[in-house]
Formats: C-alpha cells, sequence, structure tokens
C-alpha cells in the first residue's frame, strides 16, 4: 500500500452488506480496489481480522487463489493489522515475505490475522496468517515504513 492518496484520513466504515461494521480503504488506493475489495475490523482487545471473498478473478490457471493475489493480501494486512500505530502517517511496505501453505477457492472466505512485533519509530514489524476455513494459505511478515509526506 502507498502512501501517496489520503488513506491516513482513516479508513470508512461500511453500514450494509456482507461487510457491515469492518472497515475498508476501497476507493482510496487504485491497485487494492482491483485487486480486492479488502475489509478489516478489530475486535474488542484490539486483535485485527482482515478478510475478503475469493472470486473468479482471483485464481490461477489451475482454479486456485493466485500467489500474487495472496502476496497482495498480505501486504494490505499489514496496513490494517498496523493501523493504529500507523494513525496520521503515510508509508510503505519496504519488506514482504511469505510462505505458501494452502490454496483456496473461489466463494472461500480468506481472513488473515497477525500482530505488530515492534513499533518503533519510523518502522512498524509485522507477522501474520492469512487462512480459510479450511486451513492456513500463507505465513507472511513484513516492515512498514513511515513516511513524510511530500
Amino acid at each position: 500500500m502507498d502512501g501517496g492518496n489520503d488513506i491516513w484520513s482513516g479508513p470508512r466504515l461500511v453500514e450494509t452488506g456482507e461487510w457491515a461494521g469492518w472497515r475498508t480503504w476501497q476507493g482510496m488506493d487504485p491497485f487494492e480496489d482491483q485487486s480486492g475489495p479488502f475489509y478489516f475490523k478489530e475486535d474488542a482487545e484490539g486483535r485485527v481480522t482482515a478478510a475478503f471473498r475469493a472470486e473468479k478473478k482471483h485464481m490461477n490457471g489451475g482454479g486456485f487463489m493466485h500467489g500474487g493475489c495472496m502476496m497482495t493480501f498480505a501486504d494490505y494486512s499489514l496496513f490494517a493489522i498496523g493501523w493504529k500505530a500507523l494513525a496520521d502517517s503515510r508509508a510503505v511496505t519496504v519488506s514482504l515475505n511469505g510462505e505458501f501453505i494452502g490454496p483456496a477457492r473461489p466463494g472461500d472466505l480468506i481472513t488473515s490475522t497477525g500482530e505488530v512485533i515492534k513499533a518503533g519509530g519510523s518502522l512498524l514489524f509485522v507477522r501474520g496468517l492469512i487462512s480459510t476455513g479450511s486451513g492456513p494459505m500463507l505465513n507472511f511478515s513484513g516492515v512498514v515504513k513511515k513516511i513524510r509526506a511530500r
């Protein structure tokens, strides 16, 4: 996710439909809009879950979720998991690592959970796991760097 748009004015709360009660940056990042839509919510204990519904556009030629889609969602998840630590900041991904574990198919609910390992002055270290209801799909970790507005 790029800090070039005004995404840090805050994610909007979805009020209707399947994603009512979730937050999204939809309409603020053209690549994510094309790739997603992606959503996230925070529970009472402060744990963040990000999610989206797998569609045909997310699949590879074999009929399973494309690895690039999983990594795009992992990148989104870095920012969702760290959204409170990144409040009022612009930021960019400087590192993203992932290990592919399992598949997803059209119609599956894809979720990610994780944690901020360390939030320093300009760097945020995050790790997480992307899953479907049937099991883990991708283990990921990444580093996000806060940047100054131009």
